[in-house]
Parts: C-alpha cells; structure tokens; sequence
C-alpha cells in the first residue's frame, strides 16, 4: 500500500464532538502505524474550506453528527475532488434523517416501528398528541426524539400521554422536527456492514433503561456485549441479510452500522448510521475483530476503499 498523506477531520461543531475526538484519535494512531503522514483538521476551528491548502491525498472522516454524517461534510469533500472515507452526500443526509430513512426501509419491505413526524410549528397551532398517536395508531410506550440526531441524543422513551408532552415541549426547544415512534421492547442487536457485505451482529444488554449515550460511550455504564448475537442461527443469517439491504437501499458505502430490535421473531429496524464508532467501546471495530479483522487492517480497508462521486 503507497504511504499517504492522510487528514483525519475529527472533532467538529456536533453534540457528538467528544465521541468524535475518540473515534479520531484511535483512528489516527492505527494511520500512523500503517506508516501513513497524518494531518488532524477539525472544522470546529478551521472551515472545510481550508483544507484545499493541506495538500492531502486522502481524508479519513471520523467525525458523528451534525454537519459529519449528514451531507454537509461530504459536499465539501466532493467540491474539493479528494477522495474520502464512508457515504457519499446523498446517502449520509437520507441516513441521518430518520423520517427519510424510514420511508425508504418501508419502500423496500425492512420492517421499522410505526410513527409520525411532528414539525414545531404544526405543534404551536395546538395539534395535541393525543389525537396524533391515535390517527396514527400507536400505543404507549411512545419514544420520541429528533429526526437528525445520533449517539441516542435527544431520544426519550414516555409511558404515558403527560410525559410525552413534557418531553415533546422541551425537545421542541432545540430542534425544529421531531420523530414519534411505537417503542419495541426485545433483543438489541446491531450489524457492522463494510462494502455492502455484513460482518456479523452483536446483542447488547444494558443495565440502563435503555441503550442510550452513557450505555454506549462509558465503561461505568458496564453494557453487556454479546458477539455473536444470542439468537439462532437462522435469525443470525436473516439479521445480516436485512442489514445488507438496508445498507443498498441507502446507497451507502464503506462501513456502516445498522441497529435492530429483535421482538415475536420480528426484526425492526430502528435506524442505519454511516459513521459509526471506532472508539475502543464501539461495536463495528469489536464486530471485525471477531470476523478476524483487526482494527488496523479494518482502517487500512476503509482507507484503500476511499473514493470520489460516492
């Protein structure tokens, strides 16, 4: 493999900024031993315009969240014509949009919880819930967060009518729509996917109420992790099958993270993120070790998989 000069955007304006410096940091040192030059930018200082004067051969994103996974770091990326990692524009703004996302899973039969979208100002003119979760058929308990959230922020998990109005008035204030669904109890599984192929699915046990952003990025939290997922093999195949096809039906490329619940023999697909973790708690790395893959040869690949037009 030719040396690279390589630079790792990390960081950025997200709430997702700290698991981001992680996600890049592990990354950076696996570049380094690989014996690539490694050159850090975070666009929390710096405009993605700047990068045009770094003179690099390849940008490895690891940023999450907003303005990172969502589109608008990879139109820089496009504009500026230097390959880089993961999903392109398209398929990294439909991913991260959950109410998009979920009319595409829906148009290819994967199975999601039923929901509806409520925008701020339809429910300033007084629309109650009430009568929403009855047009739409849901029954409690309701989950609501942010349509354009990661790393479970903003997600809130209501047993009754008051609470999810107390939840959906306060969310309101920071973002302009949000996503009600059917919460599903069962199995928690997740599958890593890299080039369209799936590398295996883990089942997660978190001793929190759910698997939320303490549960996922602290070792305190003490989240069970179960590799291979506890199911049979059928369901296994099955899981791995569905993740592949959510991964296309997004358009997505390099690696991704499809995250399911497993309820009465029914996988649902609650949502797909195209920059999943590469901190030393996070599932893709720990699903490809697994498979064989160590986290520099997973990183190698992801580098060697970097392209334009994605």
């Amino acid at each position: 493999m030719k040396k690279k000069r390589v630079l790792v955007v990390l960081g950025g304006t997200s709430k997702e900024r700290n698991v981001s410096l992680d996600s890049g940091k592990a990354c950076i040192k696996a570049i380094k031993r690989l014996g690539h030059t490694i050159i850090t930018f975070d666009p929390a200082k710096k405009g993605f315009n700047e990068i045009i004067k770094l003179k690099v051969d390849i940008i490895f994103n690891a940023l999450h969240g907003k303005d990172g996974e969502d589109g608008h770091a990879q139109s820089h990326f496009e504009y500026l014509k230097i390959p880089y990692t993961h999903s392109g524009v398209i398929s990294s703004m439909h991913a991260m949009d959950k109410a998009v996302s979920k009319k595409i899973f829906l148009k290819n039969k994967i199975i999601t919880p039923k929901y509806f979208v409520l925008n701020v100002l339809n429910y300033k003119n007084k629309n109650p819930l009430r009568k929403l979760i009855k047009k739409n058929r849901l029954t409690f308990p309701v989950v609501v967060k942010p349509t354009n959230e990661g790393s479970s922020i903003g997600v809130r998990i209501c047993k009754n009518l008051q609470r999810l109005n107390f939840e959906t008035k306060s969310l309101f204030k920071n973002y302009k729509n949000l996503i009600f669904e059917k919460y599903i109890k069962g199995k928690e599984i997740q599958v890593a996917v890299f080039n369209g192929k799936a590398l295996g699915a883990i089942e997660l046990k978190p001793k929190r109420s759910f698997y939320d952003y303490k549960a996922k990025y602290t070792k305190s939290a003490k989240t069970l992790h179960i590799m291979p997922a506890d199911i049979s093999k059928k369901k296994y195949k099955e899981v791995l099958k569905i993740s592949e096809k959510a991964h296309k039906s997004l358009k997505c490329r390099g690696v991704t993270r499809s995250d399911f619940k497993l309820t009465n023999n029914k996988f649902y697909l609650l949502e797909l993120n195209t920059q999943p973790g590469m901190t030393n708690l996070s599932l893709v790395p720990e699903i490809a070790k697994y498979k064989g893959i160590k986290f520099d040869t997973l990183v190698k690949k992801m580098i060697l998989d970097a392209s334009i037009d994605r």
